[in-house]
């Protein structure tokens, strides 16, 4: 009976929202530095957009900060800024979307789909095609920039 506690928010409004920063998923950090699931499904430098993408097509209520850092970043790059809020949860404390049913569930999604975004497979740049390269070969790119 103490959930109506004064000023509670339900789980729809914004401000309990989950949040995830692009740190959680990041394979270039350690526990310590805020990674939050294991190294060998998180992501190389996920970015707050693409995190947003992936929540946002699954059909996630995803709302952007795109100025919060999170709070162990030291690196103040506009590509390590930015902070996805996501409505994990309804009003009534169920799942928005039942095979989502936790936090680190989003997470492990987000990690898991952003490698296959359009904006990741087309152009791979610099350290990231080392991923690429083994399969598919050379798709007809010629002379890979290093």
């Amino acid at each position: 009976a103490a959930a109506a506690a004064a000023g509670a928010a339900s789980p729809a409004d914004k401000e309990r929202f989950i949040c995830i920063y692009p740190a959680y998923l990041n394979n270039k950090k350690t526990i310590a530095e805020g990674r939050r699931i294991p190294i060998d499904k998180a992501v190389e430098n996920p970015t707050s957009t693409e995190i947003q993408d992936v929540c946002a097509a699954v059909g996630f209520n995803v709302l952007l900060e795109k100025n919060k850092m999170y709070p162990r970043e030291w690196n103040r790059d506009l590509q390590y800024r930015g902070r996805v809020r996501i409505q994990l949860k309804q009003d009534d404390g169920n799942p928005c979307l039942p095979q989502f049913p936790t936090r680190k569930s989003v997470m492990l999604y987000a990690a898991e789909t952003i490698p296959k975004l359009k904006t990741r497979t087309q152009k791979m740049g610099g350290s990231d095609q080392s991923l690429q390269q083994g399969e598919g070969g050379k798709k007809g790119k010629g002379k890979k920039k290093k």
